[in-house]
C-alpha cells in the first residue's frame, strides 16, 4: 500500500554560471527537503582537468562553495534540508575540504560525503583505445586527453545519504542522478523497480536545467509574468514516483504543462529510449496535468534494466578557434561586413602561409542581423544595422593572434560604419572536441567518502541482464495520418500558430521537441513535419541525418539531427553552437491547417 509521504526537492542550479540567487529563494521560500544543483558539462569537465593541473587543490565547482554554500548552508543545516551537488568535477576531495573549512566558518556540523571514480585520467594508459572508438564516428579515442569521465549513476549518492550524509558532493554523474537519489533513499525503491526509477529520473531531466521548466527559454515568453524574479523549480514527489512540478510562492516565473513538456524534449533523443545508469527510460507516453494553478503533475514513465556499461565523455585539444565580432551600420550593410570579412580571411590566410604556416582548417563568416544563420528562410535584406561575426580554426595559436590583430585594418581601410572595437581583440581559445563511448561498470570503482573516510569502494554493476532497446523511428500506422491534402478552405499560417518548440545539443547533435498546442493540431504536425520536410528546412547547416520519434503522451515529436552544429560546443566556430536556436528557427516554417481548427 503506498504512503502519503512526499518529498520536495528544489533545484538551484543548472550550469556552472547560473544565478547566485536561485539557492536563497529556494531555501526561504520553498518548503523543500533537498537542495540540489547541476553544474558540470562536458566541457566544464576540460576547463576543471586545466584548472587542477595549475592548482592539484582546484578541479571542482569553486563559486558552489564560496557563493551558494556561503550564502544558505548555515540556513540549509537549521532546517534540515539536505544539499547534493556534482560540484566536485575532477577533485571531489578538495570541494570536501572546503566545505568542512566552511563550516568551521559558520560554527556548524554537517556530514559532508563525496562520490567520485568518474575521473578515469590515472587510467588512461590501462584503457583500450582501440576498443573505445567515438559512439558515433568510429574514431579511436586519442592518445592525449584534456578530461575522461564516466558518467555515474544514483546509487552511490544514495548509499551516502543512507549513512547519514547532510551534503554530498560528486564528480561527474548524469544530471538527473542528484534528484533520483535522495528517492530512492527516502522511498527505498530497489534497483529494479524500474517504473518507479525511470519517474525519478524524469524528476531529474525536468528539474536539472533549473528555470528551462518554469519559464525559462520558453516558446511563449511573452506570458511569462516577471522574469526579473525568475522562479527555480520545485518537485514535489510520491512514493509511486509520480510528481508535481511547481514554483515557490510570490515569484516570477510559471508552470504549464507546456513548460514543463518543453523540458522533457529538451536534450533528448529517442523518448522510448533514454538510457541511463540506474534504469533505461521510456517517457513517449508520459502524462502531464495541470492540477492548480503553477502546478503541473508528471506521470506515467515506464522504465526497463540499464545496460552494463556507463557512458564516457572525453575532450580533447584539436588546435586552435578564433571567434568575434564588430558592428557595421548603413546601406547593404550586410554585403559590407562580409565584403570586408572575406577581405581579412584572403589577407591574413596569404601573409600566415607566407610564414610557412597552413591555411586555415575551418571558416565562418555569418551576419549578425541579416538573418545568415536562416539560410535560405532569412527576410532581413533590408537591415541597416549588423554585427558582422568571424570564426576561424587553425593548429597554430600563433596564426590566430596575427589575424586577429591585423582585423583592425578594415577600420580604415574597408567599408564605412565599422565599429565596436572597443572590447579589445578576440584572443585565440583551445579549440575541444568530445569523444564520446562507452565503458563496463565492472572497470570503474566508486568511492564514497564521508567526511575523511572512505566508506564504500566498489563497482556498482547492473545486477540484472538488460533487455535489448528497440531503436530508430517510431512509425506511423496509416490511421493516425488523418490529416487531408490541403484544401480551399486549408490557410497558411507559421509553426508558432500550431506548436510549442525547444531544441538542444548533445555533441555535434541537435534536437528539436515540437509540442502541438492542441491535441487536433497533432495529426496535422505529424503529416507535415516529416524528417524530410526537417532535413530540407535545415539544408544548409546539417550535415547528417534527420529522424523523428513520437510522444505520444503530450501530442509531441521529437527531432534528432545529427552533424548539425559545426561540431559542437567548443569544437564549433559557428554562432550558434549549441542548437539554441534551431526551435526558433523552425516556428517560422510555414504549415497548412484547416481554417475551422483555428
Amino acid at each position: 500500500m503506498m504512503s502519503d509521504k512526499k518529498v520536495r526537492i528544489g533545484c538551484a542550479s543548472a550550469f556552472y554560471g547560473d544565478s547566485q540567487l536561485s539557492a536563497r529563494q529556494l531555501v526561504d521560500k520553498g518548503d523543500i527537503e533537498y537542495l540540489v544543483f547541476d553544474y558540470l558539462a562536458e566541457v566544464t569537465m576540460a576547463i576543471l582537468s586545466r584548472a587542477k593541473m595549475k592548482n592539484e587543490n582546484y578541479g571542482y565547482a569553486v563559486d558552489f562553495v564560496t557563493v551558494a554554500m556561503r550564502d544558505v548552508l548555515a540556513d540549509c543545516a537549521k532546517k534540515g534540508i539536505k544539499v547534493i551537488a556534482n560540484a566536485g568535477g575532477v577533485n571531489v576531495p578538495s570541494c570536501i575540504s572546503a566545505l568542512q573549512q566552511l563550516c568551521e566558518e559558520l560554527n556548524i556540523s554537517l556530514k559532508i560525503a563525496g562520490v567520485y571514480g568518474d575521473n578515469l585520467a590515472p587510467m588512461t594508459t590501462q584503457l583500450d583505445h582501440q576498443a573505445m572508438s567515438e559512439a558515433q564516428s568510429g574514431e579511436v579515442l586519442p592518445e592525449k586527453l584534456a578530461s575522461i569521465n564516466a558518467y555515474l549513476g544514483a546509487r552511490p549518492i544514495a548509499d551516502a545519504l543512507d549513512a547519514g550524509a547532510d551534503v554530498i558532493v560528486t564528480g561527474r554523474v548524469v544530471d538527473s542522478a542528484v534528484m533520483l537519489a535522495p528517492l530512492m533513499h527516502e522511498f527505498g525503491w530497489q534497483h529494479n523497480e524500474y517504473d518507479k526509477l525511470s519517474q525519478g529520473s524524469l524528476v531529474g531531466h525536468v528539474l536539472e536545467c533549473g528555470a528551462q521548466c518554469t519559464g525559462g527559454n520558453f516558446t511563449d515568453w511573452h506570458l511569462v509574468p516577471d522574469f526579473s524574479d525568475m522562479s527555480y523549480p520545485i518537485a514535489e514527489v510520491s512514493e509511486d514516483g509520480s510528481f508535481v512540478v511547481s514554483i515557490p510562492p510570490a515569484t516570477g516565473g510559471m508552470v504549464t504543462v507546456a513548460t514543463v513538456a518543453e523540458q522533457i524534449v529538451y536534450e533528448i533523443g529517442d523518448p522510448a529510449n533514454y538510457l541511463l545508469p540506474d534504469v533505461f527510460c521510456d517517457w513517449s507516453n508520459v502524462a502531464l496535468e495541470q492540477v492548480a494553478k503553477d502546478q503541473v503533475r508528471v506521470s506515467n514513465a515506464k522504465g526497463r534494466a540499464p545496460g552494463n556499461d556507463y557512458k564516457v565523455c572525453a575532450t580533447y585539444v584539436d588546435g586552435y578557434r578564433l571567434i568575434g565580432s564588430f558592428y557595421i551600420a548603413g546601406l547593404r550593410v550586410a554585403d559590407k561586413a562580409r565584403v570586408g570579412l572575406d577581405a581579412w580571411v584572403r589577407r591574413t590566410e596569404k601573409a600566415i602561409k607566407q610564414k610557412g604556416l597552413p591555411g586555415y582548417r575551418r571558416v565562418s563568416i555569418e551576419i549578425v542581423g541579416a538573418e545568415d544563420t536562416y539560410g535560405p528562410h532569412g527576410e532581413a535584406n533590408k537591415t541597416r544595422e549588423a554585427m558582422g561575426k568571424f570564426g576561424l580554426h587553425h593548429d597554430s595559436r600563433e596564426a590566430l593572434n596575427f589575424a586577429s590583430a591585423e582585423l583592425a585594418y578594415l577600420a580604415t581601410s574597408g567599408a564605412p560604419g565599422m565599429t565596436a572595437f572597443g572590447a579589445g581583440r578576440a584572443k585565440p581559445q583551445p579549440l575541444m572536441r568530445v569523444h564520446s563511448t562507452l565503458i563496463s561498470k565492472g572497470d570503474v570503482p566508486v568511492t564514497v567518502q564521508l567526511g575523511s573516510e572512505t566508506i564504500i569502494e566498489r563497482c556498482y554493476e547492473t545486477q540484472q541482464q538488460s533487455e535489448s532497446a528497440s531503436a530508430g523511428v517510431i512509425m506511423l500506422s496509416a490511421e493516425q495520418v488523418t490529416a487531408a491534402t490541403p484544401q480551399q478552405d486549408w490557410v497558411e499560417v507559421s509553426l508558432e500558430t500550431l506548436a510549442y518548440a525547444r531544441s538542444g545539443d548533445k555533441g555535434d547533435n541537435a534536437n528539436i521537441g515540437v509540442i502541438a498546442r492542441k491535441p487536433e493540431y497533432l495529426p496535422i504536425l505529424k503529416q507535415q513535419l516529416t524528417e524530410q520536410a526537417l532535413a530540407d528546412y535545415f539544408a544548409h547547416t546539417i550535415k547528417g541525418e534527420v529522424t523523428r520519434f513520437e510522444i505520444p503522451g503530450f501530442d509531441a515529436l521529437n527531432f534528432l539531427l545529427t552533424q548539425a552544429l559545426g561540431g559542437g560546443g567548443t569544437a564549433s566556430i559557428q554562432v550558434d553552437a549549441q542548437g539554441k536556436t534551431l526551435g526558433q528557427m523552425l516556428l517560422s516554417m510555414r504549415v497548412q491547417v484547416p481554417r475551422e481548427l483555428l
